[in-house]
């Protein structure tokens, strides 16, 4: 009888919003998590008013009402493929919440989660806390009437099952996370078709709304492949990039670009943009670059000013390898400066992810006097995999580290405060343990 009561009330509470079809396209995906602040990104089927309606965990049966806060409504449209960002304010830190997204004031049905947990407020107070984070890059979905003849790039999708299954905190895409096509690069409406396609692959939703998302980009979701600061619709891509990927504020908010960074715990990760201001790769004459001077300080300056034991780079193209090769940042005189700039400030914990390649593998960068850098390549999800990669000489693989099939790679975070341990597994699209690695922050010094 009380839990007749009790389903009851729930339906009195919130009869005015039930509704029998859901109007989500795709989505809930959770965005940014700060411990005041979460956003959550949907997409409904047609134009709508959404908002979403939470509460803690801990209220249950007749409470909830009192209690239940509401973002902000918004109206999803048309000319932006039906897309929004909620804004969920006023939380407390470590608090586990529930939600519903409302669309045109009727609650939507999902079989996805719909819950997340605040960042907790550990400082001054504990020990930080265990977490993981997954990592991949090079998500291409097949479309074939646009996709190049012949047998389809992309497959696997089941890997986004076992990413789940495998699961985290919180997941970072390393570029390449949608591939625009010869029939999107020069419109619009077919940047964001591409864009709106990639996100609707159904074995992806319960990822997306089981853990918080983050991004950064390269060519192919920027624009034409090996993609520069000369293309056209640079603009259009930023506009879809962040419509469909709810990081937190870019930190250039007047200026162009999509570089930030967030932290999780006590580790940070730097989000940085290798596309907007990256010189033509052939060009004979004038500066070359692939971040720009503006993005490179900020970088410093940030890592310089952090007391984080692992300071995360991310970023799209290869950043170590030393084989001057395809998009390799070894090309690019910027990353002997970063280089050395943080052996001279005396930065310490800087790791490297990156993707793009199509392989997978660790490079370790050795250094005279100080500890060594190390870039974290994980690639691909579900993209073509480039099996001749075992034959690239790249003479600071660290050995038994190359992967040449599809898979991801999840970083998971423990220890005392003073003893934290970063543990790096990588994982086959089976969701299968290919190879581990453990590094103590106290190496990295």
């Amino acid at each position: 009888m009380k839990k007749f009561t009790f389903l009851l009330l729930i339906v009195v509470i919130f009869s005015n919003y039930i509704s029998a079809q859901s109007k989500l396209k795709s989505g809930p995906m959770l965005g940014y998590n700060e411990m005041r602040e979460v956003a959550i990104w949907i997409q409904t089927t047609e134009p709508a008013k959404v908002k979403i309606a939470y509460w803690p965990d801990s209220i249950k049966g007749k409470n909830i009402k009192s209690v239940t806060k509401y973002s902000p409504e918004h109206s999803t449209l048309e000319e932006n493929v039906n897309t929004a960002t909620l804004i969920l304010g006023n939380l407390e830190p470590g608090v586990k919440y529930q939600y519903q997204v409302i669309v045109n004031g009727k609650i939507q049905n999902t079989n996805n989660k719909t819950e997340f947990t605040t960042q907790s407020l550990w400082q001054w107070r504990t020990d930080p806390p265990n977490f993981k984070v997954l990592i991949g890059s090079c998500y291409y979905g097949n479309e074939p009437v646009y996709d190049r003849p012949g047998r389809g790039y992309g497959g696997e999708y089941d890997i986004f099952e076992s990413m789940n299954k495998v699961g985290a905190n919180a997941m970072v895409w390393l570029g390449d996370n949608v591939y625009l096509r010869e029939v999107d690069w020069f419109s619009r409406s077919g940047i964001l078709h591409r864009y709106d396609h990639a996100r609707a692959l159904p074995q992806l939703q319960p990822l997306l709304s089981s853990m918080h998302h983050y991004a950064i980009w390269d060519d192919h979701d920027f624009g034409p492949n090996d993609g520069n600061r000369s293309f056209r619709n640079k603009h259009y891509t930023t506009e879809a990039f962040k419509m469909f990927f709810p990081n937190p504020p870019a930190a250039q908010s007047k200026e162009e670009g999509i570089y930030t960074m967030f932290q999780w715990g006590d580790v940070e990760f730097y989000l940085l943009d290798n596309r907007t201001f990256r010189s033509p790769h052939y060009r004979t004459t004038g500066k070359k670059e692939a971040l720009g001077d503006k993005q490179i300080e900020w970088l410093i300056d940030n890592l310089k000013y952090s007391r984080a034991p692992f300071k995360f780079v991310c970023v799209g193209s290869q950043f170590l390898n030393p084989v001057d090769k395809f998009e390799n940042l070894s090309q690019y005189p910027e990353r002997d400066s970063i280089i050395n700039l943080i052996t001279k400030e005396n930065i310490n914990g800087v790791i490297f992810l990156t993707g793009d390649r199509h392989f997978t593998e660790l490079t370790e960068y050795k250094r005279n006097g100080t500890y060594p850098l190390y870039d974290l390549t994980v690639s691909p999800l579900t993209s073509g995999a480039y099996k001749g990669a075992e034959k690239e000489e790249n003479t600071m693989r660290v050995e038994n580290t190359i992967i040449t099939d599809r898979n991801f790679g999840v970083l998971e975070f423990s220890g005392e405060r003073t003893d934290r341990v970063l543990t790096i597994k990588i994982y086959n699209s089976k969701g299968e343990l290919q190879w581990t690695k453990e590094m103590k922050a106290k190496e990295l010094k």
